[in-house]
């Protein structure tokens, strides 16, 4: 029996993050696991500094909708590859990405996240910040982090 059933696979729609889901779609078979599949919105308070009340409810649903898409996408190929897996679309106000995904991980009683990074090192990896590396920091459970095809 393995010990992880439930994997977290936070996505975002990016190349990065897609090599993750396909990293957690094959653990996850080989493992007899099943995914929970994560998308955080968090532009709130760019569509907010940038809109008028009506704009803002306008752009809120594109977010949303984009979301929906990210995680459906990731659900159609968790299926294809006859891996069960569930969807959850988050939105928050405040904080940071990466607290959002340990507080899915806890609340959820996932035993493993799975998530893509672009491996940045030295300054680079300063100057942008990552989510990955602060919720590999922070994560109640391990964190497996897969590496982007273009990682140096």
């Amino acid at each position: 029996m393995s010990i992880y059933k439930h994997l977290l696979v936070p996505l975002d729609g990016s190349p990065t993050a897609d090599r993750g889901l396909q990293e957690a779609i094959r653990l996850a078979g080989d493992l007899d696991s099943k995914l929970r599949l994560l998308h955080v919105i968090d532009d709130f308070p760019m569509l907010a500094e940038i809109s008028t009340i009506s704009s803002f409810e306008a752009g809120l649903q594109k977010v949303r909708e984009y979301g929906e898409s990210v995680l459906s996408r990731a659900l159609a190929q968790a299926t294809a590859a006859d891996v069960d897996a569930e969807t959850v679309l988050r939105e928050v106000t405040q904080g940071r990405i990466a607290d959002v995904v340990t507080d899915e991980a806890a609340k959820a009683s996932c035993d493993l996240i799975v998530m893509g990074t672009h491996g940045r090192r030295g300054l680079s990896r300063l100057a942008l910040g990552s989510d990955a590396d602060r919720v590999a920091r922070s994560s109640p459970v391990p964190v497996l982090l897969v590496r982007g095809a273009s990682a140096s």
